[in-house]
């Protein structure tokens, strides 16, 4: 999703128009990658062009479910999903100012305040970065900045092998697990015993939020996914039995020859 120069404040558009880019070649650069990272990503033929960021306060609205049911809540589901869309647009689009070719090491998070108890801040942050060689086009399709969580390393890794990123590929779902009867939990009482419908009503909700990830990477024309997590959080002024489910990860295609990657040397530490 791509916004307007317009929809990106004064503030913004003069903080970016004091980081080093094509244009302005006599400033800083920032970014919140590592020494590491920083030179990897330069071997590897990419200079950063600055932090960029995005952020969306959202208000999370309340989503009735029955108390015995398990039952994705999908109110819920959009909602958390569009929040963090409208974040992860603004911060490519500060990246399409730099003449940013991607953005890599991007980080996805959720801040509360303390002035709304169902609203939410949501933050995407990363490193924009530009590709030394003007003949090679790392862009996605209608010319948005490819988008990665990677780390340096990893990054640098995917290129070397032949491969690229394309996008962070994402999948949510948030579900409410039903409560168990009375006459059930008596019933347990003392016993070691699988609690089936809690059971199903989780590998549930993680295949959802997992597929809906699948189908955003297939979209993108991906090969696969690489780096996925799936990770289960409440995120307060919900009913305890509901939880989301959020899958993310980078989608890659092959770019050239697949290369053989040289193998990762032992390390052994002296520590006790």
């Amino acid at each position: 999703m791509s916004y307007d120069n317009e929809e990106l404040s004064e503030q913004v558009l003069d903080r970016l128009k004091h980081l080093k880019h094509e244009d302005n070649v006599d400033q800083v650069v920032s970014s919140d990658l590592s020494v590491n990272e920083f030179l990897l990503l330069r071997d590897a033929g990419f200079e950063p062009a600055g932090m960029v960021v995005g952020s969306s306060i959202y208000h999370i609205g309340f989503q009735w479910q029955r108390w015995s049911k398990s039952q994705e809540l999908d109110m819920l589901s959009q909602a958390m999903y569009r929040a963090r869309e409208l974040a992860m647009g603004r911060m490519e689009e500060e990246a399409k100012t730099l003449g940013a070719d991607g953005i890599v090491g991007i980080r996805l998070r959720i801040n509360r305040h303390e002035w709304g108890e169902h609203q939410a801040e949501f933050v995407a942050i990363g490193t924009a970065v530009v590709a030394r060689e003007d003949n090679c086009d790392w862009k996605r399709k209608y010319g948005d900045p490819f988008t990665s969580d990677l780390s340096g390393q990893d990054f640098w890794t995917l290129l070397k092998a032949g491969y690229q990123p394309i996008s962070l590929a994402m999948g949510t779902c948030v579900y409410h697990v039903g409560h168990q009867g009375v006459k059930q939990s008596f019933g347990n009482l003392g016993r070691n015993v699988e609690l089936a419908n809690y059971t199903q009503a989780l590998y549930d909700a993680r295949e959802l939020a997992m597929e809906r990830m699948q189908k955003e990477a297939h979209a993108e024309g991906a090969e696969g996914i690489v780096g996925v997590t799936v990770k289960e959080k409440n995120h307060g002024g919900w009913d305890k039995h509901v939880i989301e489910f959020f899958a993310i990860g980078t989608a890659v295609t092959t770019r050239t020859k697949l290369q053989e990657v040289e193998k990762p040397e032992i390390v052994l530490s002296l520590d006790d």
